[in-house]
């Protein structure tokens, strides 16, 4: 399964400006499934939360596997550039099992992402 919030928003925990990114969720289920408007009224309550891109991407990721236990998941966090430079973070609780497809998240690398 593959989720998409291509308007991820928080806040700088140092300058209280927003910090937007384009994140990806992908996932092998295990025993649930995420139920999509609970999980987009779960990533709108960063938008008023302070913390680091890295915090916010993989706190995500680790709270989505353990509520979900899924078989596998991966976050990607492409983060829009703050100080020029785009930071893209990652999560991801192992290998993905040999029999499923996963495909390439396509975000591509930065240029004016969109």
């Amino acid at each position: 399964m593959r989720f998409t919030a291509p308007e991820f928003t928080s806040l700088c925990p140092i300058t209280g400006q927003p910090d937007f990114a384009h994140l990806v969720i992908d996932y092998v289920p295990g025993d649930w499934l995420v139920e999509s408007k609970s999980l987009k009224l779960y990533l709108m309550s960063f938008r008023n939360h302070g913390a680091f891109h890295e915090d916010c991407t993989v706190s995500i990721g680790r709270r989505l596997a353990e509520l979900l236990a899924p078989q596998w998941l991966r976050v990607g966090g492409y983060w829009y550039p703050r100080g020029g430079i785009p930071i893209d973070v990652f999560f991801q609780t192992g290998r993905a099992p040999g029999d499923v497809w996963i495909p390439d998240q396509g975000v591509p690398p930065y240029r004016g992402r969109g």
